[in-house]
């Protein structure tokens, strides 16, 4: 069961990108997409959990945590609405690079040479990825390829985060996540509504309700899955078990005609992957039970 947990998290991320699509069709820009659903979401958990607002006093990092969860999400959501949905995942796992260079730089921790070499597989993995025939140089060359970088990187200081967060109640820190998704993405699509760049949401057709509230009860039972499941298994395994959401995530965009499967695409993903797994494995520090949900990774 707890690994059925994981892998249901996995798929819900790994499809979310359909009915961000969806709603996006409708008129409503993701960044107004995720603020509304985590507001519904956080609002609900603050209601129904009051105690886990006691955390916040006791743990101020949590705030951290919530910024660091909601650039996460803002940069993944975005793009997988906007991009090639396999190349936003696959550079949103370069786990093994941001993990390295996060914990060397904030938690002293010197990387070793199979460190060193994990970040090496995942860099030419990228470089494969990105290098598409016509371009001189394999860099994001596209606003999606940037936000799941990006994300990929909030993500990464989103588990440098939880490693200092060990102690908070899971409660504490799941609504921590909720909330910062709520306003780093409020504030972003508030921004960009002011500007002109996204249209208001008072201009979109009502027919985004339903996708959101279908979007919205996948994220909260998958939160409760990752939860479960991740308190019960071996931080490697859970590592493991959440990268099927690559396999979700490509076998559903591929079919429905939002993502291309080229040899380069397999080859260069089939390196980060491998050096996200390795790095799985390799991380024997971190308790499985210290894991929090990536209302993301999270994504």
């Amino acid at each position: 069961m707890p690994a059925l947990a994981l892998v249901f998290n996995a798929f819900v991320w790994g499809v979310s990108w359909f009915p961000f699509r969806q709603i996006a069709s409708h008129g409503l820009h993701p960044l107004w997409t995720t603020c509304l659903i985590y507001l519904a979401i956080a609002v609900l958990m603050g209601l129904v959990r009051r105690q886990a607002w006691k955390g916040f006093a006791a743990f101020p990092m949590l705030a951290v945590l919530g910024l660091a969860a909601g650039f996460t999400n803002v940069g993944f959501n975005w793009a997988v609405t906007q991009g090639d949905v396999v190349r936003v995942v696959l550079l949103f796992y370069l786990m093994p690079l941001w993990s390295v260079l996060l914990g060397w730089l904030l938690l002293g921790e010197r990387p070793s040479a199979g460190a060193l070499a994990r970040v090496a597989l995942a860099l030419a993995g990228v470089v494969v990825v990105l290098k598409a025939p016509g371009t001189d140089w394999p860099v994001p060359s596209s606003l999606p390829d940037w936000l799941g970088v990006a994300a990929g990187f909030g993500f990464a200081v989103t588990n440098i985060t939880l490693r200092h967060l060990r102690a908070a109640p899971g409660e504490s820190r799941a609504l921590a996540m909720f909330c910062g998704c709520t306003v780093v993405a409020g504030v972003a699509a508030l921004s960009g509504t002011a500007i002109g760049a996204i249209d208001s949401p008072a201009l979109a057709s009502p027919g985004w309700l339903g996708w959101a509230a279908l979007l919205g009860t996948g994220f909260v039972i998958a939160n409760v899955c990752l939860q479960y499941g991740a308190a019960r298994m071996a931080a490697a395994a859970t590592s493991v078990i959440m990268l099927s959401e690559v396999l979700f995530a490509s076998v559903s965009s591929v079919a429905l005609g939002a993502a291309t499967m080229e040899p380069r695409i397999l080859a260069g993903g089939a390196l980060i992957v491998a050096g996200a797994v390795w790095s799985a494995f390799a991380r024997t520090t971190v308790r499985g039970d210290d894991r929090a949900p990536r209302v993301t990774s999270a994504h």
